[in-house]
């Protein structure tokens, strides 16, 4: 309640109030009066409490314990006179402080994790309310905001995780296990491909999130970790530190461990990262770089496109499509910042915002080059960001100096800088870059005055002109700095202060013999001095005991190089074989020819061999060329002799050759059988080659060989052509072979003695010696009758054997008398056997056909037996030609052995006709057979052939004689009275009998002995009949048509009919009694016959009629 003293204006004594009225008449004016009124105003809650000492802020650490006080807030009821009292609350929610509602103490509520929050300030809304509602029936209240600093607490170890930079979530799970690959032997600092790995310390206070990273494991110390300190979160990298560790071949795969160290909470500091690397083996002609690493910048933030490197490209060896490289980058993960041409190399930005200098300094990728082939070589980059600064130094002048050898040099590096004067970008400092004199120059920093360190040597310098090329780079002292460099040239004159000096402490050289004027061998040495004239070098050989043999000749081999040829005298001849030493020890001198001093001149020692010369052939040794024996079929095998030669000369390398391989069978060539049989090896071995050696194929293998001194330097290398013969030695593995042989065998039992030999058998064996030798046996004989019944026979043949060239012949041979009386033939099984053990054996079956007797032919000639027997051969030709039929002779004997006829004939050929087939012809076919070819008709009449007939078989009795004689007399009587009959008719018809003759003689000589129908004669007439058909030939034999001799049917008969056919044989011009000693009964028939024997060109025109007979005449 207030208390107010007031003035008060003066009443009335009536207490009535102050009034208006006149003070003088006619004059209005106010009246008062006043006094003292004390009022005590009474305090009513009508206004909100306030806070005092606002703001309000402090700090807690994290991890502090509950109930821990952070600082106190106080408000007051601003109705003094009230002072209600205040109560506290925090009307934010979900806050880890709480505040005492009286004292308004805040204190910790809940654990604080720094890292959980998401801010490190917490602002807390506090709330004042006054106990007693105010005038208006309301709750009096304030609030205020206190800030309160959580300060952070090295609380949490670093962990890692499987992701990028850009999009790691630390929220999910750590992780302990990591894959990569890398190609073995890759080069230093190359990182691990497929490796992302991202290190996190939550902690937020950068002292608390530092932490480094170390490599621990078996294979630790082939790789490095980059980097090895982090702040907080970053990128992880392993680098190869050991190239020769990282191999393929002792591991496939590597295993390290990452630790990341968190020093500053030692309790729990560590997190292991294990990381298995998968090592690619790698290829040969891979493409490759010049450089291992390329060291690349790249302002930060950079537009992209920007060139970062424009000339990184590799070589690759292969041609072609496997020649063309392509680029790319790697790993994956930098392609969002980085990329590379694929043709050229050029690396370039590819997101200049996300280079931050400040998030990642430097970068390392992979470039990786492919051929064609799919073959991979890689390098590393090393890109590093750099800080902006626009404007490097500007060096002012060109700096090109001369000096002479053995002084000093100085100059003064000039530069300006047009960045802002005084800026740090603007401070200049001057280095020099390492190169290959940068050892031999100070600069000073500041000034930038550089001189050598010490006087210049014209002969520590490799150039020709006698420049030291120094850089000097002038830089600013900027972020990130810049620079420039400039080249200092300094030319340094020659001076001869330099002896030559040999390039080797001695020589030792070689030579042969008997080469005058050959090189030995150079001498080299060198003089430092840099200028040619200071520099030139002469030789010469310092006399001494074979000084005289050598000649020496200096050349010019390059800068301050020379050498000295060293060759033998070309009128001097070394012979090796009368040096007492074979050596020479000479002393070669080099003199400075510019030199001052006489004395400044070198001297080596120089060793000359003399060598034997290598020229003499080598010798085959005659003992290792004797003939030797290898068994067939492959029964030896490998080496089975060794060929020996010989050389005089002192070093030779002999090594055997073979020219030829000539395979034999017996005496003559087996062709190309046997070459691949042997294999005549270098070293003189003569090998087995073969498992098919074949004694049957070649029997002997002759080797044309040489031998061949490698070494030969003069005269022939080779030895004479030498031969070794291989003989092939038999073995019984082959079975005889019966010989194909297309003769018919007939036997013809009448004519079969005892040792007749009656068919032949012919087979081989292709072994040698008694294993190829045959042995014939009959088996068994069965004869095989024409009505088909098989009978078996013993002891009927018997078999001989002959050896013939290179077979066996068995002689198959009647054993016993054969009985003419058989019909068919006999099967005959004959087997051969060769002389082995054991034997082999084969078999054969002959078919021999047997003759019977009533195929015996009777041939009747006008000729002694004598002239017979010496035409024989003739004879059975022509009958041989007519008949096709093989002619076996039984005998040739006179008349006076046989039976009267007609004709008188000297001698008689009993025979039979048997063909291959076993069939034989009877006297009929025969007949036939030769009647029908005109021409070996006219050579058997020549021969003196006379009558064709049956053979006597079977001698008569006397019964039967006596019979045939009263026949005979009885046919004698009546064929007497027959021709006297004829006689006297044919003597009245003579002339007709001409005319009829001549005519008889027209057709006969134009009649077509193929149109005519073949058959035997009957006896006396001009007819024909089909009996004697040959069953071989199945000739149809008809009766012919008649010529024409009769003139009526009366006429039928010839009036010559005979027993037996008699044929005469026609003469060149005509007929010689000795010819014929047919008697005509007429003279005039002489004629006629004697004009159709006497034709002498048969092959125009026949003059025989095949159906006619001499008897007819």
């Amino acid at each position: 309640m207030a208390h107010w003293t007031m003035p008060r204006t003066p009443s009335t004594s009536s207490g009535s109030q102050p009034r208006w009225g006149p003070a003088k008449p006619g004059v209005w004016g106010y009246q008062e009066s006043s006094t003292y009124l004390s009022l005590t105003i009474q305090d009513l809650p009508n206004l909100d409490p306030r806070f005092l000492n606002e703001p309000y802020s402090d700090s807690v650490p994290e991890d502090c314990i509950l109930g821990t006080t952070v600082l106190t807030v106080t408000a007051m009821d601003r109705d003094t006179g009230v002072n209600d009292n205040i109560s506290y609350s925090i009307s934010n929610a979900s806050v880890p402080f709480a505040i005492n509602a009286t004292t308004g103490t805040i204190t910790v509520s809940r654990p604080l994790d720094r890292e959980q929050l998401p801010s490190e300030e917490v602002l807390l809304e506090v709330m004042a309310y006054e106990k007693n509602l105010d005038i208006h029936g309301k709750v009096a209240q304030a609030s205020t905001l206190v800030a309160i600093m959580v300060t952070d607490v090295n609380d949490n170890k670093p962990q890692f995780y499987h992701c990028s930079l850009t999009s790691c979530d630390f929220s999910t799970s750590a992780q302990n296990n990591f894959t990569g690959n890398i190609i073995e032997h890759s080069s230093s600092r190359l990182p691990v491909s497929n490796l992302s790995i991202v290190a996190h310390d939550p902690d937020k206070q950068g002292i608390n999130s530092n932490y480094e990273l170390y490599l621990e494991g078996p294979n630790a110390s082939a790789f490095t970790v980059s980097p090895t300190k982090i702040m907080g979160t970053g990128e992880v990298q392993l680098l190869v530190q050991d190239p020769s560790s990282v191999d393929y071949e002792i591991s496939h795969v590597m295993v390290v461990q990452i630790i990341a160290n968190d020093r500053g909470n030692p309790m729990d500091c560590c997190s292991t990262a294990t990381v298995t690397i998968d090592l690619i083996d790698s290829n040969d002609h891979i493409p490759e770089f010049p450089q291992g690493t390329y060291y690349l910048s790249v302002v930060e933030n950079s537009p992209a496109g920007t060139i970062i490197s424009q000339n990184i490209t590799a070589y690759d060896p292969d041609s072609g499509v496997l020649g063309q490289i392509t680029y790319q980058l790697l790993p994956e993960t930098i392609h969002n910042i980085f990329t590379v041409n694929a043709t050229t190399g050029a690396v370039l930005v590819q997101n200049g915002s996300l280079l931050d200098r400040e998030t990642r300094p430097i970068y390392y990728a992979n470039l990786q080059a492919k051929d064609g082939g799919n073959l991979v070589g890689t390098t590393v980059l090393e890109i590093t960001v750099l800080d902006d600064n626009d404007m490097a130094p500007i060096i002012t002048g060109s700096y090109f100096i001369s000096v002479e050898e053995g002084q000093n040099v100085r100059t003064q590096i000039q530069a300006i800088d047009n960045d802002e004067p005084g800026n740090c970008n603007s401070e200049l400092g001057f280095k020099i870059l390492p190169g290959p004199f940068s050892n031999n120059f100070t600069i000073n920093a500041t000034t930038g005055e550089m001189h050598s360190n010490e006087p210049l040597d014209r002969e520590a310098l490799q150039d020709e002109q006698g420049q030291m090329v120094v850089t000097v780079e002038v830089y600013d002292h900027g972020m990130p700095q810049l620079s420039t460099s400039v080249n200092v040239t300094v030319t340094v004159g020659d001076m001869n202060d330099n002896t030559p000096m040999f390039l080797n402490k001695s020589y030792e050289f070689s030579v042969s013999e008997d080469s005058p004027g050959s090189l030995v061998g150079e001498v080299e040495a060198t003089d430092a001095d840099q200028t040619e004239i200071n520099s030139r070098i002469s030789f010469q050989i310092q006399r001494g005991s074979g000084s005289s043999n050598f000649l020496i000749h200096s050349s010019h081999l390059g800068p301050g190089h020379y050498g000295g040829q060293l060759s033998t005298d070309p009128d001097m001849s070394l012979d090796y074989d009368t040096l007492q030493q074979k050596y020479f020890s000479l002393v070669v001198l080099a003199a400075n020819t510019a030199a001052d001093n006489v004395g400044d001149t070198a001297k080596v020692s120089v060793l000359v061999h003399i060598l034997d010369i290598n020229d003499e052939p080598p010798t085959i040794l005659p003992a290792s060329l004797q003939d030797m024996h290898v068994s067939e079929n492959g029964t030896q095998q490998g080496l089975v002799h060794t060929l020996v030669a010989s050389d005089p000369d002192t070093n030779h390398s002999l090594v055997f050759e073979e020219l030829a391989v000539t395979c034999f069978k017996w005496a003559s060539s087996a062709g190309e059988v046997c070459w691949d049989w042997f294999m005549l090896a270098p070293n003189g071995s003569v090998l087995v080659n073969s498992s098919d050696i074949d004694y049957e194929l070649c029997d002997r293998v002759v080797l044309t060989l040489r031998a061949e001194d490698l070494y030969t330097e003069k005269g022939n290398r080779y030895s004479q052509n030498k031969t070794m013969t291989i003989l092939i030695t038999d073995a019984n593995d082959n079975t005889p072979v019966f010989l194909s042989i297309s003769e018919t065998f007939v036997v013809v039992p009448e004519i079969s003695p005892v040792d007749l030999q009656v068919a032949t058998v012919k087979a081989t064996d292709a072994d040698s010696g008694p294993r190829g030798a045959i042995t014939f046996s009959i088996v068994s004989v069965v004869l095989v009758e024409d009505n088909g019944v098989s009978r078996p026979f013993e002891n009927l043949f018997k078999v001989v054997t002959t050896a013939k060239e290179n077979s066996y012949i068995g002689s198959i041979q009647v054993a016993s008398n054969l009985d003419g009386s058989l019909k068919g033939q006999y099967q005959v099984t004959v087997e051969a056997q060769d002389g082995g053990a054991p034997a082999h054996t084969a078999q054969t079956v002959l078919n021999i056909f047997t003759v019977d007797q009533s195929y015996r032919v009777h041939l009747q000639f006008l000729t002694t037996v004598d002239e017979v027997q010496s035409n024989s051969e003739n004879i059975k030709a022509a009958l041989t030609t007519a008949t096709k039929a093989g002619v076996y002779v039984v005998a040739i004997r006179s008349t006076e052995d046989t039976r009267v006829s007609q004709v008188k004939g000297k001698s008689v050929m009993e025979a039979y006709f048997v063909y291959s087939n076993g069939t034989a012809l009877d006297v009929n076919q025969l007949t036939v057979l030769i009647q029908s070819n005109p021409l070996v008709l006219a050579e058997l009449v020549n021969l003196g052939l006379a009558v064709i007939g049956p053979g006597m078989v079977v001698k008569p009795t006397r019964e039967t004689e006596l019979i045939g004689i009263i026949a005979g007399l009885v046919a004698f009587l009546l064929i007497f009275i027959f021709i006297m009959t004829l006689v006297l008719v044919l003597t009245t018809r003579s002339y007709k009998r001409k005319l009829s003759a001549m005519n008889a003689l027209k057709v006969a000589t134009t009649f077509n002995p193929a149109m005519a129908r073949q058959g035997a004669g009957i006896p006396g007439t001009n007819q024909y009949n089909a009996e004697g058909a040959n069953p071989m030939l199945n000739l149809s034999l008809d009766p012919s048509h008649d010529l024409g001799f009769h003139e009526d049917s009366s006429s039928v008969t010839s009036m010559n009919s005979l027993d037996e056919n008699t044929v005469n044989a026609p003469s060149d011009n005509r007929l010689k009694a000795k010819q014929g000693k047919v008697q005509l009964t007429d003279p005039t028939d002489e004629e006629v016959l004697v004009a159709a024997l006497n034709l002498k060109e048969p092959t125009k025109t026949s003059y025989v009629n095949p159906t006619l007979t001499t008897t007819d005449l």
